[in-house]
């Protein structure tokens, strides 16, 4: 869930040090306010966990998500009771249901002297890494046409002259049946599982491939799960937000991505399977300048790996993904490479890939959605939720012709505890290698995570 690659955008105006306590702290206590009234309206609206992050799996041959396995015993952390499981608003052409999204983190660091000299001293801290309103639902009768509305609260990470950014505004179409649908709007484009799938379920808790891809973008996209078994599905979209930048459509680029997925083995009542996909992605220049940058897995570091500005027409991307799943062992891995078409700088390509290993000690695995092609949330079944062990090694390198925007690894220990079907704690430790200015610099930081998705 770290900030997507920047392409050819200014920074935002710097803030006074005084100015800027007093700008957060006007917006905490805002942000507390609609805490409480958002607390407020669920629990006094019936409603059904509906943030698409809440989704569970469809059942065999189905479409629209299932309900979770019951648990064995009721959690000791307290949650949104059982019994509220209507939609907040029913009507014969309209169905109205809210979701929220709350993750807070705080990352502390620790850097060797080159580390200082290469991307300055990284400052702990505190942050609302999300705070996120959603509404979705349906409108229609005979023929229905779903839609997502989600805004996220940035006031405490983000342009201080911008306290709300809107996440997603889509609406769906399907298209002679539910197994294939048109997506118009403001959306996720079809390209890389980090992506794709719902980063707040992921082991990790930061994406590392962000310079490759970016977090939403306006456009259409057209998805189609293949076979009666949906064992494969096949996606395609374009995309181009030249309207929302203000820029003429020639200089803004445009975006045309594919991902195609399939399950190798599916076995042991989905416990037991093998998912292969392969993506692309054309990218297209804004204003005849690409930039590609990243974050070693973390939302409140400076971007260790940047290559500038460069002159560029256009761009290809390809990824591998591939996750395995035994019972509460899974691997995850996934491998993006990018052509970037720019003569000047040599026609440079750079490159990023990551492996994770976890292990759900209670026993619960992950399960898997044929419907879209990635693996949902861990849902606990034991009073004390479901612990989970998880190990990853990641890698960018943005060095290649005449560009030198440096190369990183990074390897990660963390522990995810799934205490309830919506909220999960989290703390980690990693150590980055930093291989830049002719120097290798290294970081150690420990990032702590709450969050809660309803």
């Amino acid at each position: 869930m770290a900030e997507p690659m920047a392409r050819n955008r200014l920074g935002h105006e710097e803030v006074e040090p005084r100015q800027s306590v007093c700008i957060r702290t006007g917006r905490l206590i805002a942000l507390v306010r609609i805490a409480g009234l958002c607390t407020g309206l669920l629990c006094c609206l019936p409603a059904q966990p509906q943030s698409p992050e809440s989704w569970y799996v469809p059942p065999p041959h189905k479409f629209d998500p299932g309900p979770p396995p019951e648990p064995d015993e009721p959690f000791a952390v307290p949650d949104v009771p059982q019994a509220v499981q209507e939609a907040a608003i029913v009507t014969p052409w309209l169905t109205v249901s809210p979701g929220l999204v709350l993750i807070g983190d705080y990352t502390a660091f620790s850097q060797d002297a080159n580390s200082l000299a290469q991307v300055g001293r990284q400052e702990n801290q505190a942050e609302f890494r999300a705070f996120r309103l959603v509404l979705l639902g349906r409108m229609g009768t005979d023929y229905q046409v779903s839609y997502l509305l989600a805004a996220e609260y940035n006031g405490l990470d983000r342009d201080p002259n911008q306290n709300w950014e809107l996440m997603d505004l889509a609406f769906t179409f399907p298209i002679g049946g539910p197994a294939t649908k048109l997506t118009v709007g403001k959306t996720k484009e079809t390209f890389a599982y980090e992506m794709v799938a719902d980063s707040a379920n992921l082991p990790q808790s930061e994406r590392v491939l962000n310079p490759f891809f970016v977090s939403r973008n306006i456009g259409a996209k057209i998805t189609h799960i293949i076979g009666e078994d949906q064992r494969m599905t096949i996606s395609a979209g374009a995309f181009n937000d030249w309207w929302a930048k203000s820029e003429d459509f020639g200089d803004a680029g445009t975006d045309v991505t594919g991902r195609l997925t399939g399950l190798v083995w599916d076995e042991n009542q989905g416990t037991r399977f093998l998912h292969l996909g392969l993506t692309g992605r054309y990218v297209g220049a804004d204003n005849n300048t690409l930039r590609y940058r990243g974050r070693p897995e973390s939302n409140v570091s400076s971007y260790y790996v940047d290559t500038g500005e460069l002159p560029a027409d256009h761009a290809w991307h390809v990824g591998l993904e591939a996750l395995w799943n035994q019972g509460p062992y899974s691997v995850l891995a996934e491998y993006n490479r990018a052509w970037v078409n720019s003569p000047s700088t040599g026609n440079p390509q750079f490159q990023g890939y990551y492996v994770t290993a976890s292990w759900i000690l209670t026993g619960e695995t992950r399960p898997y959605d044929r419907t879209v092609g990635y693996a949902r949330r861990v849902m606990p079944t034991q009073r004390w939720g479901a612990p989970e062990l998880v190990a990853r090694f990641s890698s960018e390198d943005l060095d290649s012709g005449s560009v030198s925007g440096g190369k990183f690894y990074k390897t990660y220990l963390g522990i995810n505890w799934w205490a309830t079907r919506r909220a999960k704690a989290g703390i980690g430790w990693g150590h980055t290698w930093l291989d830049r200015f002719g120097t290798t610099g290294n970081t150690d930081a420990v990032l702590t995570r709450l969050q809660w998705i309803y």
